[in-house]
């Protein structure tokens, strides 16, 4: 499948499935395999559009930092190159913020939206705890294979860690297939620490929808209720007992954002006026 370009950056990109288009904007330093659980999900009712970041898999990597502004372009080049005008953008962590500049900056390319264990960022946000953040300094010093053996205990929750061991080994073959690099990390992590949307989420006018892990260390779960109080119409749902990295831990929520983003309500392009 031929590269999408932004600027001077080529991204890979794949789709999966037939239907309204869907968007996957992946988090911090992982790329499209890392939905290798949510596409089958989703592919059920939709064309399911993945891509690789830029630094990360089989995308370019440019040196950083990186800018919100950049990785935004970056998604809808994806969309150029697949040819489709408009789509549901979902997103997770990093690219749950990626979504939501998206939203802001590009409207109408937007028909709905899901924002997956993310924040609106700026004063308002809710930091991590102090242990976590000092993990995400460490992190950027490790071997790629290090960094997600070391990252179990902040990406799932307890009961996932305890029983169910090999969801977490699946996860990590996936995301091994295209280890990150250090420098690249840190170029998407300049990213994800200037971003700041909360005080013009209002602005976002289509049919959105939150979803977070309630054991969340990464991205503490009182972000997910800011986003909802912040987006006009938005629907919060969260999962006891899961973390971050939430469709591994609790699959039913992979399968109440394609419920969403499936109803009559939600068909796109969407105004705030036409709700």
């Amino acid at each position: 499948m031929p590269a999408a370009q932004s600027g001077d950056t080529e991204l890979y990109w794949e789709s999966t499935g037939a239907g309204a288009p869907v968007l996957l904007v992946m988090g911090l330093g992982m790329n499209a395999t890392g939905w290798w659980r949510t596409v089958p999900v989703l592919a059920e009712r939709f064309r399911v559009l993945a891509f690789d970041n830029r630094g990360v898999g089989r995308s370019g990597r440019p040196r950083g930092p990186y800018s919100m502004a950049q990785l935004a372009a970056d998604a809808l080049a994806v969309l150029d190159a697949a040819g489709e005008r408009s789509a549901h953008v979902y997103g997770i962590s990093l690219g749950g913020m990626i979504a939501q500049e998206v939203a802001l900056r590009h409207p109408a390319r937007v028909r709905g939206l899901a924002l997956g264990a993310t924040t609106p960022g700026g004063r308002r946000a809710v930091p991590a705890d102090s242990a976590t953040l000092a993990f995400f300094e460490r992190r950027g010093q490790m071997t790629a294979e290090e960094a997600v053996w070391a990252s179990v205990p902040y990406n799932y929750g307890p009961r996932t860690r305890r029983e169910h061991g090999e969801r977490i080994a699946q996860d990590i073959v996936q995301r091994l297939r295209y280890p990150i690099e250090p420098e690249p990390y840190r170029a998407q992590l300049a990213a994800a620490l200037g971003h700041d949307a909360h005080d013009r989420l209002g602005q976002i006018g289509v049919p959105t929808i939150v979803v977070h892990g309630e054991e969340d260390r990464m991205v503490a779960p009182a972000n997910a209720r800011l986003l909802a109080e912040a987006i006009p119409g938005a629907q919060l749902v969260t999962a006891p007992g899961a973390g971050h990295l939430y469709f591994t831990d609790a699959p039913e929520l992979d399968r109440a954002v394609r419920d969403f983003l499936s109803a009559p309500t939600s068909p796109g392009p969407w105004s705030r006026a036409s709700r």
